[in-house]
């Protein structure tokens, strides 16, 4: 089943999309990957939606991606003796470790690393920040605040502090049982909530010991300004712009992103643009204009994904919203000013034999009539390398190990197909060929470009460049290995 864009949708799994049925539809109306939320759920509701991935993968004979996504250790205030409370501009507010039920004077926050971390001025924003709090005085266990920014405080609200870098681990108790449950399950790739340094991606990766790989969600101040450590630890990143947009000014998100998405680009890392893409669509069928924009000026940027929550997850028009970004991405890509857009940002310089090769990949399928670039990938690497030049033509990624092929399902461009194992580069040219006539890409007269690294099976050895006929007799045994 041939996409008929590059950028890739993440589709969010959840109580309106939980049976095969609406897992099936939704894949068809153009979902190549689906994220499973670990903050929801139990692990019997994550497991069986899972295996219903599974059994569509196989039927549709596609290698499907899954994205567990861990909660990260989310900041809630306590509950509240007699229900919600109106908080007032100008009125004192008091935040304790005290589990006494609150009222309009205090309520409890259970995170004394918080109070031990906080400075004089601090600004701590309660439910998505629509509640404002400044910090007059604190002590260990508390912090006496006057409210800047009234609203109604309610149970467990959570709790966003910009101001100043936490000293918590990006992985709770609960992040880390769910982050073995989801790689016991066999998860493609596991998101980190919350994500401050590089030290907490690479406690992830500690953690999860290759089953999977890692993408670290950038949603706070501090992964804004350690954002390269954080790439260069990651193997992939997504702009959460929820939190990021509470905890920054918001009038910041849009350059943030463009800023990281290339970067991304520019490391080769796939980058997913995430968080009220077509919010309206939780509850009607149509989007907003706004919304239709926003998609597009993801895809104009160069995101690798784009990604659907709520309005998958929970929302009433779930195959919907996945169309309606399936035809935008369409549109877009169709579009002259997108090849501009994306041919001008390539860029970047080019410092091994691997850049050079598809850079040379590239630039031979954009000049000479072919149809395919295929490119033989046991660990990702080549296909990556290959997908950030944003050829013109499209790009089969070809791998032995499903792992391999479900985890290049998210990266730009790529049409994963799982293959036999090869030892020789006639072999992968061979398959290469096959491929590209069965899945619709090339016919028998047409030529294809095929890149590996050799020897085959050591990752990052991207090496060899060959042009190809697509019609296997013509490959004849007299050619070189």
């Amino acid at each position: 089943m041939r996409r008929l864009r590059n950028v890739k949708i993440v589709a969010t799994l959840g109580p309106a999309s939980s049976n095969y049925e609406m897992i099936r539809a939704l894949f068809e109306a153009g979902a190549d990957v689906f994220r499973l939320n670990m903050s929801h759920g139990t692990h019997e509701d994550i497991a069986a939606r899972h295996k219903i991935i599974r059994h569509v993968e196989e039927e549709v004979g596609r290698p499907i991606g899954i994205l567990a996504d861990l909660q990260g250790p989310k900041l809630r205030v306590g509950t509240f003796g007699a229900g919600p409370v109106d908080l007032e501009e100008g009125q004192n507010f008091r935040l304790d470790l005290d589990d006494a039920p609150g009222n309009a004077k205090r309520v409890q926050l259970p995170h004394r690393e918080i109070f031990e971390a906080l400075e004089k001025g601090a600004s701590l924003l309660v439910n998505d920040g629509k509640i404002r709090l400044r910090v007059e005085e604190h002590g260990s266990d508390f912090a006496n605040c006057t409210v800047e920014v009234g609203g109604t405080i309610s149970d467990r609200k959570g709790v966003n502090v910009p101001d100043v870098v936490l000293p918590l681990a990006a992985l709770s108790e609960k992040d880390k049982v769910d982050l073995e449950f989801a790689c016991d399950l066999g998860v493609d790739w596991l998101a980190l909530s919350f994500v401050q340094r590089p030290q907490d991606v690479e406690e992830g990766r500690d953690l999860a010991r290759g089953r999977a790989a890692i993408m670290s969600k950038i949603e706070k101040p501090a992964a804004v300004n350690a954002f390269d450590a954080i790439l260069e630890a990651s193997d992939g990143i997504m702009v959460a712009r929820g939190d990021l947009g509470v905890e920054c000014p918001i009038q910041n998100v849009p350059p943030m992103q463009k800023r990281m998405v290339r970067k991304c680009r520019a490391a080769a890392k796939p980058v997913i643009v995430a968080t009220q893409m077509l919010e309206s669509m939780i509850e009607s069928p149509m989007p907003t204009r706004a919304e239709v924009s926003d998609v597009a000026a993801a895809i104009y940027e160069g995101a690798d994904a784009v990604m659907l929550s709520a309005e998958s997850a929970v929302g009433q028009f779930p195959t919907e919203a996945v169309a309606t970004m399936n035809n935008v991405a369409i549109e877009v890509e169709n579009d002259p000013t997108y090849r501009e857009v994306v041919d001008a940002s390539r860029g970047g310089p080019k410092r091994s034999v691997a850049d050079g090769i598809v850079s040379a990949a590239r630039e031979i399928a954009e000049t000479a009539d072919i149809k395919v670039i295929c490119c033989y990938s046991q660990s990702g690497t080549t296909a990556s390398l290959v997908a950030r030049e944003r050829p013109h033509v499209p790009i089969i990624a070809m791998a032995s190990r499903m792992a391999t092929a479900r985890r290049m399902s998210l990266t730009w461009g790529l049409h994963c197909v799982k293959t036999n194992e090869v030892d020789r580069f006639k072999s992968a040219v061979l398959n290469s060929a096959r491929a590209s006539v069965r899945e619709g890409f090339a016919d028998l007269e047409d030529q294809l470009v095929v890149t590996a690294g050799v020897p085959f099976g050591e990752p990052g050895t991207t090496n060899i460049l060959r042009v190809a006929p697509c019609d296997e007799r013509k490959i004849i045994p007299a050619d070189p290995e």
